[in-house]
């Protein structure tokens, strides 16, 4: 079997490629998607950070609630935590949502509101990886500099008939080293948005509609039948199990207690049900964080949620305080809330899911 090297050199030249695919592009490419409207560093750094890992019609939603709410980077950096956590809520990998909020802070006092120019001083913020900084510099600013997210991992996956995980390291170089060599250098920013297309709309993850593509005629993959194939997947292991128990003080007027989550960890600085300690006595622990022994406690159904590297499982028990008139106040970490109408809190997915059958039929 050749070497992927040698692959690579018996397929179109990279003027040929990204020609094929420009032409494509002015025919089939999209051009109305939000971000695409009045394409600023900011708007592209925005759409860019929330399309990872998260298809385009779940992103068009949140990136237009966004960009009403904060119009600009400056508005951004002037947000409340809790604020854009809210309006993150749903999209998950809340990290980004975290990063977002450092990084205009940053670029709002240490940057005068201006974006960075190159792919070092980008890569230097939160949350901006080599791709994300590619997309800001070709798609805001028309400079040359190659990307290489999930759909142009695929495109050049098949079409160079590379072999290996994309995320690994060897494998990974390889990508860039092509990436770089078949992006043109004049109309970057069509030359970006038609690959990112290609692979979201012609050569998808199942299904690939080759008869469609521009670059069928040189596709190794096609050409041997192992779309299916390429990517090859990454290397499957067996997620551990966690199990937790949430703990939920309830008054009698129905109001439920959260607590914010660190800064660091899953669900980093969101608003959750705490988890009881392991060995922890639920009366006891009623009694240290709200003053009242619980009237009585009572057993939920599990709720179950997967993240990349572990599986939970959480058990929530509901302790019951009998007294509408406890007038326990807010503080920082914690809050009272209806379950129907929880604020404008940024919350995961379960917990709102948890919300939900608490405040019970609509």
């Amino acid at each position: 079997m050749p070497t992927n090297q040698q692959q690579v050199t018996t397929v179109l030249d990279a003027d040929s490629f990204s020609q094929r695919l420009l032409e494509w592009f002015d025919r089939e490419g999209r051009k109305d998607l939000p971000w695409q409207e009045n394409r600023t560093p900011y708007r592209v750094w925005l759409s860019e950070v929330m399309l990872q890992q998260t298809q385009v019609s779940t992103v068009i939603p949140y990136f237009q609630r966004f960009t009403e709410r904060y119009p600009t980077i400056d508005q951004l950096a002037e947000a409340q935590d809790d604020d854009v956590l809210h309006l993150w809520t749903g999209l998950g990998y809340y990290a980004r949502a975290r990063n977002l909020l450092k990084t205009a802070r940053l670029i709002h006092t240490d940057l005068l509101g201006q974006f960075p120019a190159n792919v070092d001083d980008l890569t230097a913020l939160p949350g901006i990886g080599r791709s994300t900084a590619g997309a800001i510099l070709s798609l805001s600013m028309g400079k040359r500099a190659p990307i290489l997210d999930g759909n142009v991992k695929r495109v050049l996956c098949r079409h160079y008939k590379v072999l290996g995980w994309p995320d690994r390291s060897e494998t990974l170089k390889q990508l860039w080293t092509i990436t770089d060599e078949v992006t043109p250098v004049t109309r970057v920013s069509d030359y970006t948005q038609g690959i990112m297309d290609l692979g979201a709309t012609v050569c998808t993850r199942t299904s690939p509609a080759c008869h469609r593509c521009p670059l069928e005629a040189s596709c190794l993959a096609s050409a041997e039948g192992l779309q299916g194939q390429l990517p090859e997947k990454k290397p499957k292991k067996k997620l551990p199990v966690r199990n937790t128990q949430l703990v939920i003080p309830r008054l009698a007027n129905g109001q439920v207690r959260l607590s914010r989550r660190p800064d660091r960890g899953i669900w980093g600085g969101l608003w959750s049900f705490t988890e009881l300690p392991s060995g922890a006595d639920l009366d006891e622990w009623c009694i240290a964080n709200t003053g009242m022994h619980p009237v009585s406690t009572e057993s939920m159904e599990p709720i179950e949620h997967t993240f990349s590297h572990f599986h939970l499982i959480m058990a929530p028990v509901l302790l019951h305080i009998d007294d509408p008139n406890l007038g326990i106040a807010d503080v920082d970490s914690h809050r009272w809330v209806d379950p129907a109408g929880p604020d404008e809190l940024g919350l995961p997915a379960p917990i709102v899911r948890l919300l939900k059958l608490l405040a019970g039929p609509a």
